[in-house]
Formats: structure tokens, sequence, C-alpha cells
């Protein structure tokens, strides 16, 4: 990280496992924009940056669309701005309750996808055992 408190692409890219073309497209798209630009125009990220950068991350495997990313997104924002009212809190509050139900279910079927998956695996692992070694079915 620079004296300046911003990181290069490619530093925010190897600390948050996401490639330099997917980090430019959430730019382009207006999910993570470069808070500063080098001179030479280099786009530079605060730590802030790749913190929204990993939640994103974590967004995706949860079958996220762009359109409920940015939904979260600004909701966070709106929630940690301190000119939002109580009354707009409590609502953005109804809102990420709404995106906990929906990670909650989510996280349910990813569970019984990955319980079918390992019983799938298991049941090649018992076939495979039944039949003896693969060198001995050919001699």
């Amino acid at each position: 990280m620079s004296n300046s408190g911003h990181m290069q692409i490619g530093e925010v890219a190897e600390r948050t496992g996401l490639s330099l073309r997917t980090i430019r497209y959430y730019g382009e798209v207006g999910l993570v924009e470069p808070s500063a630009r080098s001179r030479g125009g280099f786009r530079l990220y605060t730590e802030e940056d790749a913190d929204r950068l990993q939640l994103i991350k974590r967004m995706k495997p949860l079958s996220f669309s762009l359109e409920q990313t940015r939904e979260l997104l600004e909701t966070l924002d709106r929630l940690n701005d301190p000119r939002t009212t109580p009354e707009e809190q409590a609502a953005l509050s109804s809102g990420l309750d709404e995106f906990e139900d929906s990670i909650d279910r989510r996280c349910r079927t990813l569970r019984k996808e990955l319980a079918m998956a390992e019983e799938f695996g298991q049941r090649l692992r018992d076939e495979r055992a039944r039949s003896g070694p693969a060198s001995e079915a050919h001699p």
C-alpha cells in the first residue's frame, strides 16, 4: 500500500483473489469504483474499496444478481451515512433483514446440494471398492 493509503489494482486483486478484469468490470457497472487515480491514470483503491470487493465476492456464490448486489451496497452505504434519518435507518434495516433471510435460504439450498454431491461421491467410492482395484479387472 502506498503512503497515500491507496493500492493499485494488482495489489487489490492479490488481496481479494479477484481478477483484474473482474475488478475493472465491477467499476464499469458502478459497484466499486476506484477512489482515486494516479497521475499516470492508474486506478487506486482504498482498504474500504477492497472490503467492498470482498463483500461482492461473498455474494457471488449465493447467486445474487448485479442489481441485488447494487441494492445491498447502496443500503449499506446509506446506513453508514450520518445524514440518514432514524426513520430511513429503520427502513434500511428492514431491507437488510430481507437480505439476511435470502442468504439463509440460499445457504440451506447450497447445504442440500453439497450433501447430495458428497453422497454421490461416496456412492462412487463404494462402487469402486466393490468392484476391486482397476488393475485386477484388466489382466
